[in-house]
């Protein structure tokens, strides 16, 4: 916590992927009494990848969509992050997924010395504060949902995730504001 004491105006945000399946998770379903009730599904596994970046102070979130999940793709997200907050210093916590490692995202890392990342702990994903904006964008958009197009789903859960604050205790539950008093 050292960088953002040095730096009281840097931002703390929290990443994490997701792919969104086509095929709807059902939640709840109602049919008249002594009928049951159909569920569509989609038979195949199309789906599509979803970077997602928290603001731990202000709730709002970074979205990149991509094709696969690899180095290339991350660094685009990460020089997404870099220009929503171009002029400070930015504390980025992610895990260790393989797709964070390599030349390109090591050369944007040194050309970005604002930027320094920290990782959760290997297996940890209940602390990142992001898997909790995933359950609750798919519990809204996936879950009993009827799109048949991937694409449309896709721009819905894109959608509802930049347009929606997602509140997150991470800072107070690890101490920030003792770490940090300046922090408002």
């Amino acid at each position: 916590m050292d960088i953002a004491q040095t730096a009281p105006e840097t931002v703390i945000l929290a990443e994490d992927e997701a792919k969104v399946y086509l095929q709807a998770s059902t939640m709840a379903a109602w049919a008249p009494r002594g009928q049951s009730c159909t569920v569509r599904c989609d038979p195949g596994r199309a789906h599509a990848n979803c970077y997602g970046t928290l603001n731990l102070k202000t709730g709002a979130e970074i979205v990149t969509r991509a094709e696969t999940m690899h180095a290339a793709a991350t660094t685009i997200h990460l020089q997404a992050i870099l220009d929503a907050y171009p002029t400070v210093d930015i504390l980025l916590l992610w895990d260790r997924a393989p797709w964070r490692r390599g030349p390109a995202i090591r050369a944007l890392l040194a050309a970005n010395p604002r930027l320094t990342i920290i990782e959760f702990p290997t297996a940890a994903p209940d602390l990142n504060p992001q898997e909790h904006v995933w359950r609750a964008t798919r519990r809204k958009v996936c879950h009993n949902h009827m799109k048949r197009r991937l694409p449309e789903l896709a721009e819905r859960f894109e959608r509802h995730l930049t347009t929606t604050t997602f509140s997150s205790s991470f800072l107070e539950r690890y101490g920030w504001n003792l770490v940090c008093p300046g922090f408002t």
